[in-house]
């Protein structure tokens, strides 16, 4: 077990990976009178074509199966797991996303029993006939609801407005249709190829004694037997920069209007540094620009084009990005177009070195204190580790960015082609 001590921020971490393959993080934390733990896979809703482990032969497998997967591992054919986690004393959740599935717990007390039970419901599938048929009722539920939420279809509708053919524009649940076609076959395929230890990243952090935690999982992955591994071989369609739409509407009993900017961010792999800076830029410039007392707020603000709900956000991942700036408008044609304006007036942008150190500080200091949580922690290390980035170095990271780094970005970041927008109007 390696052990590193990261000075500026005086945590110190626990890592090993396992004959298994299993990459196991420990983050011991005194102070904390409880602890988290999430067991996570890289597989998402975008892996659905690749060649199965032990197999020779590309597959594309239904929309929505590692949703669904998701759904059924909690599901035994003799008990709930909830009940399991619940006996002792803890609160147990999980996850899909485009690139990733995860399951996690927290608790107070019990954490080593609680840990042992994550491992053996995550890495033990049961799968039946009659089990798969009773899902796809309650999941078309789940995605009828989300076709009634005005925040998930601006959501959805601005990244199918920006991207042609990558499989993030497809609902991570998928359609109702595509899921009537999910067999048990399918599961145990993409379980078996996606969930070996190889493939995964076991997360614990808060309060727990470090060596029995290691002993503990050690000797739980000693006792289970698994393939040999082999690198998944993946296929995504090719996707060009510029977006498929540049205007999409869609009609929605909402009485207030809701306008989705969306940038393109990326169509490429990246890795480590590459990753990181490009990361770092774009995140510290839209909270620079578009957060309450930047240039791009104020002159929205200023207009009366946003109210409470107006919202930025940016993602980078495998091999995608966007970032969307979003607000209930009554006027959502000319807040589509002072936004648009504020993003390509930003090449002209020449910022002060006043400006530059304030806006690391910013970052630093919101990093700072978003580390007093376990959660944020363990999903961020998570995160960025599968990008090849040790999250604890991120504030090195951003001390290390200089002028000609915000120079360049700003050259290259917004460009009309990779900017889409998508409107909620009321039916």
């Amino acid at each position: 077990m390696r052990k590193q001590y990261y000075s500026l921020i005086d945590e110190t971490l626990y890592s090993a990976k396992l004959e298994n393959g299993l990459s196991v993080y420990l983050l011991p934390r005194a102070d904390m009178s409880k602890a988290y733990g999430i067991f996570t896979t890289n597989y998402g809703s975008i892996d659905r074509t690749f060649i199965p482990i032990e197999q020779k032969e590309k597959i594309t497998v239904p929309d929505g199966v590692a949703h669904f997967l998701e759904h059924k591992l909690f599901e035994k054919e003799d008990r709930d797991v909830f009940t399991d986690f619940s006996n002792y004393g803890a609160s147990v959740n999980a996850y899909t996303s485009f690139s990733k599935t995860a399951y996690l717990f927290s608790a107070t007390n019990q954490i080593e029993k609680n840990v042992e039970i994550l491992l053996d419901f995550v890495q033990d599938p049961y799968f039946s006939d009659a089990s798969v048929e009773k899902e796809k009722g309650i999941i078309a539920q789940e995605i009828k609801m989300y076709d009634d939420q005005p925040n998930w279809r601006s959501f959805m509708g601005t990244i199918q407005a920006l991207f042609h053919s990558h499989p993030i524009t497809i609902d991570i649940a998928g359609t109702v249709e595509s899921i009537s076609s999910i067999t048990k076959e399918d599961l145990y395929t993409c379980y078996n190829t996606f969930y070996h230890p190889e493939n995964m990243i076991l997360f614990i952090a808060g309060r727990f004694d470090v060596e029995d935690m290691f002993d503990l999982i050690q000797q739980n992955q000693a006792k289970k037997t698994f393939p040999t591994f082999t690198a998944i071989a993946q296929e995504y369609p090719d996707e060009p920069q510029y977006v498929k739409i540049k205007e999409k509407v869609i009609n929605m009993p909402v009485s207030v209007p809701k306008c989705t900017v969306g940038i393109k961010e990326s169509t490429q792999r990246l890795k480590g540094e590459a990753f990181l800076k490009k990361d770092l830029l774009k995140t510290m410039l839209l909270e620079h620009y578009f957060a309450q007392g930047g240039d791009c707020f104020e002159m929205l603000y200023d207009a009366q084009l946003i109210d409470d709900s107006f919202s930025f956000q940016s993602t980078l991942d495998k091999n995608y990005g966007y970032s969307l700036i979003s607000s209930n408008t009554e006027n959502p044609e000319l807040f589509a177009q002072k936004v648009t304006e504020c993003l390509m007036s930003l090449q002209k942008q020449n910022m002060t070195e006043e400006a530059i150190e304030r806006m690391k500080r910013k970052k630093i200091g919101q990093l700072l204190r978003s580390m007093n949580s376990l959660e944020y922690i363990a999903n961020n290390y998570i995160h960025y580790t599968l990008q090849g980035i040790d999250f604890f170095k991120m504030i090195p990271a951003i001390q290390a960015i200089s002028r000609d780094d915000i120079d360049h970005f700003l050259q290259n970041w917004i460009t009309e082609e990779r900017l889409a927008v998508c409107t909620i109007m009321p039916q």
